[in-house]
């Protein structure tokens, strides 16, 4: 029987990520040093053998477009392998931005219409997972399931950020909350769903209804053909800045259980940034690394510890660097200081700077939900003049100079440059 056509969601916003998401959507947030969020699933699309996939873009979509180009990379160009870029259709008569998870794929129903597929996949561009999805399918057509939720246990205090199930001896769902406060199960959604194909037609013809998990799971659920696939490996959304930080440090733990390159994670290595066109690791005399990873073309003059530094970072003599990601091409200067820290791409530090030192529990002022426990997060080609002091918890707006700061800089703060 014909493997399942895949419909990947690369659209959302991810405004939880903050300046990160100022200039890329989401799943195209570098992530590890070398990869980009979106391969995780892309490399598990094409190590389940998959050969046909819809990448539905939407915010601020080129680069995205740009790394994903004919999907090569993760096996998926040829006369038999195939992924689609479907942009949004905005501004055409009757059409708009995509209201929810079922109208993205409501808007490009003709791919499913069209797939020579029993069943279709829905996933998500913005997690961080290893799944083979050949065994999802097989559970699903093994239980004669309608439609089937990849399902994860997560910690009682997180449950309000997904749907939950509660399941039968079977595994078949029986109850289904969305994102409640006060859930009754810890059984969340990993948002992965494999459902039938006419099935799926025909639940988004009937309705007109946005959302998967607040809409469409609870009318398919009154048919009692729903079921929830149990997994039990390495899984982390990674839409906040906190999730974002403990996946990157995850990478350093070997207990932890994420292992990109056991688990065949491909990435574009011939995009317009290429991470391996680079010189080999230049770490000098004198220089230590400590729990580390460093990228091609990356160099160490001072001391790193604990932090995954993208390619072509730099980190001059005297330097300290602690509990942090570094983007591509970031320059931390002679005797600068930069701790608990993460840094988009091409960031200059001066010299004897201080970065994220301060009293973690003062949380920022501008966006406290975002940080809390003490990052400082810098944005994309800002330039951090010599002898400052930026606190915790700070957000630095990208592509700022230097004549945007003119002192100490204090826990909490937001620099905008206006």
């Amino acid at each position: 029987m014909k493997g399942p056509a895949a419909i990947l969601l690369a659209g959302g916003v991810g405004s939880r990520l903050n300046i990160l998401v100022r200039h890329r959507a989401k799943p195209a947030v570098p992530f590890g040093g070398i990869y980009r969020i979106i391969d995780f699933t892309l490399s598990n699309i094409g190590n389940s053998e998959m050969t046909s996939v819809a990448v539905l873009t939407q915010y601020k979509p080129l680069s995205l477009m740009d790394h994903i180009g004919d999907g090569s990379s993760w096996d998926l160009s040829g006369r038999s392998r195939s992924v689609k870029i479907f942009p949004p259709k905005t501004g055409e008569e009757d059409w708009d931005w995509y209201k929810g998870t079922a109208d993205a794929v409501r808007q490009n129903l003709s791919f499913v219409v069209s797939a020579e597929s029993d069943e279709i996949m829905i996933l998500s561009g913005d997690h961080v997972y290893h799944m083979d999805y050949r065994r999802m399918v097989s559970f699903h057509r093994e239980k004669k399931a309608r439609v089937t939720i990849a399902a994860i246990p997560v910690p009682w205090e997180e449950t309000y950020q997904f749907g939950t199930a509660v399941t039968d001896d079977s595994n078949r769902i029986v109850s289904w909350e969305e994102k409640s406060p006060r859930a009754r199960s810890n059984l969340a959604s990993m948002g992965i769903y494999v459902f039938d194909r006419k099935y799926l037609i025909d639940l988004l013809e009937e309705s007109k209804e946005d959302d998967f998990g607040h809409h469409i799971i609870p009318r398919a659920l009154e048919e009692k053909v729903v079921f929830a696939y149990p997994f039990d490996g390495y899984w982390r959304d990674v839409g906040t800045v906190q999730a974002y930080w403990d996946a990157n440090m995850d990478l350093l733990d070997p207990s932890s259980g994420i292992d990109p390159g056991s688990w065949r994670t491909m990435t574009n290595i011939s995009a317009r940034e290429p991470a391996f066109d680079r010189p080999p690791v230049l770490v000098s005399s004198g220089a230590r690394v400590v729990r580390s990873i460093l990228s091609p073309g990356c160099t160490v003059e001072g001391h790193v510890e604990n932090c995954v530094l993208s390619p072509g970072v730099a980190v001059e003599r005297g330097a300290f660097v602690r509990d942090s990601i570094i983007m591509h091409d970031c320059r931390i200067g002679e005797g600068a200081r930069v701790e608990r820290c993460i840094f988009d791409k091409e960031v200059v530090v001066g010299a004897h700077t201080t970065v994220g030192i301060g009293d973690p529990k003062t949380v920022n002022r501008t966006h406290p939900e975002h940080l809390y426990s003490g990052l400082t997060i810098i944005g994309k080609q800002s330039i951090i003049p010599g002898d400052i002091t930026i606190g915790t918890n700070c957000i630095i707006n990208p592509m700022l100079g230097s004549r945007s700061f003119t002192g100490e800089v204090g826990s909490g703060t937001t620099i905008t440059g206006a």
